[in-house]
Parts: structure tokens; sequence; C-alpha cells
């Protein structure tokens, strides 16, 4: 079997010689993947833009998935929309994902304490995901869902992940954003760079705006298992109800009691 070293870096293209590896299905998962939250409804048209696919395979793509469940088609639009197969495939992983259960009464207790919006995050592929939150502040404009998803380097919680990951999987990353040409990626570095050194005499990430200018957060990293996710908690709060002073002395240690007693309550000390 192919070794990945790092799951969803992948490039289909550069394993199109890769006997075992499915082009067919990669192109049809890229296929699913093109529908975003702003962009709910999407022509073959689009998607022939946003994949880079001919146009001929995203029509047999379409019609297969419709078939499956996984998109619905709008006849009065002619465009697709992402169909509840996609939701029961997610179902599965979020119940499994045992950091849920155990974190959600302690962000609960954080987020009622500091009056920010608390979150757990993974990485997919070169971006957060948010498999649990907390939202209290209701003036925040960006309160999260579950599966919502962040860019890795803007964010705290992005950072806090990359940050406290082994070298080589970090390096992974930052290679696979740089490679895909990633909108001002060497600025963005910047911000991980600059956070490099105080994550390492602090222990979280701040980001005073970096990724939205009305929002502030700090991430932490969640010390789990092998067996386990590499997950991150950030607190986020409108900048205008906080200071960067009251978010480092304040809220960051009730943030970092959180995550030990989470990673107590997996045995780890």
């Amino acid at each position: 079997m192919h070794s990945i070293s790092l799951p969803g870096l992948a490039n289909p293209h550069d394993l199109s010689q890769d006997r075992q590896f499915s082009m067919n299905l990669a192109r049809g998962l890229e296929v699913l993947r093109a529908f975003t939250p702003l962009d709910s409804v999407l022509g073959n048209r689009d998607l022939h833009n946003r994949t880079g696919l001919p146009k001929p395979t995203i029509s047999r793509l379409t019609y297969t998935l419709t078939l499956l469940g996984y998109l619905n088609y709008d006849e009065r639009l002619q465009k697709y929309r992402l169909g509840s197969g996609v939701l029961s495939l997610g179902y599965p992983l979020l119940s499994s994902l045992r950091i849920r259960q155990v974190a959600r009464p302690h962000i609960e207790e954080l987020s009622r304490q500091t009056g920010c919006t608390v979150n757990i995050g993974i990485r997919d592929r070169t971006s957060i995901v948010y498999v649990e939150t907390c939202n209290v502040d209701r003036g925040n404009m960006y309160r999260p869902d579950i599966g919502s998803t962040r860019p890795i380097l803007t964010t705290s919680i992005g950072r806090a992940l990359l940050l406290s990951s082994p070298p080589h999987e970090r390096d992974a990353v930052l290679n696979r954003l740089r490679v895909d040409g990633a909108p001002h990626f060497e600025e963005e570095l910047k911000h991980l760079e600059r956070d490099e050194q105080f994550y390492a005499a602090h222990r979280f990430c701040y980001s005073a705006g970096d990724w939205r200018t009305e929002v502030h957060a700090i991430g932490a990293p969640i010390r789990l298992p092998d067996n386990e996710p590499q997950v991150a908690m950030n607190c986020t709060m409108s900048a205008h109800r906080l200071g960067t002073s009251t978010f480092q002395k304040d809220i960051a240690p009730l943030m970092l009691e959180t995550v030990r007693r989470i990673e107590s309550a997996y045995g780890i000390q």
C-alpha cells in the first residue's frame, strides 16, 4: 500500500502514476469539496472553474453523485447542492471523536467565565475545522458552527496546532501551502514566525485581528493519546469588547487551566 506520511496533503496530480490511487474517486471528492457555505449552489461550469477538471468529467461526476445522494439537483436553477449523503458520511466521525464529549463541559465553563466563544479544532488539509464549539459572544459576527473552517496561518488555533506538531508535519503543511501558491503566503508566514517565540514562552498563540480585524483570539494545543487526532482550543471575542492585556493576562490562564483539565481527563499529566 502507498505510504501516506500526512493525510490530506497529497495532490492527486502527483499520484497519477500510483496504481493504488483511484483518480476517479479523488476527482469526485474534489467536486464535493468545491461547495462552501458562501457558494452552496454550483453548476457544472462553476465546478469546472473551481476544480480544473474537464467539463465532460464534471458532467459524469455530478450525474453519479446525484444518483448516489451526495448532490441534489435544483431544476429551477439548473445547479447542484450538497445532498444528505454528505452529512451522513460526516456524522460517524463526529460521534467517534471522544474529545468532543470530554471537552464539552470544560469549554462551556470557560465560555461562561470569560464571555468568549470557545472552540475545539483539528487539521483538515491546510485548514482548521471546528469539531466542537460553545458560542456566547453575541457580538462576534463570525460565531462558528461545527464543521466550519478557519485558515491555519492567520488564526491562533491554527498556529497553536502547527507549532505543537512534529517539525516534519509542520514543514509538510507549510510546503503544501507554498506549492499551492496560497494567496499572501509569505505575508501570513510572518504571523507564525512572530508567534514561535511567544508560544515557546507562554504555551499559547495570540491573534490580534490577524484573520479578521474585528476578532481577537488566543489558542493552545491539547495533548491527547497517540491514537487521537491532534487538536487545539481557542477563545475568541469581538475586538471592541476586550483589550490585548485582558486577553493575555486574564483569559489565557483560564484557557490553559481548561486545557490541563481536559488533558487530565485523558490521564495526561
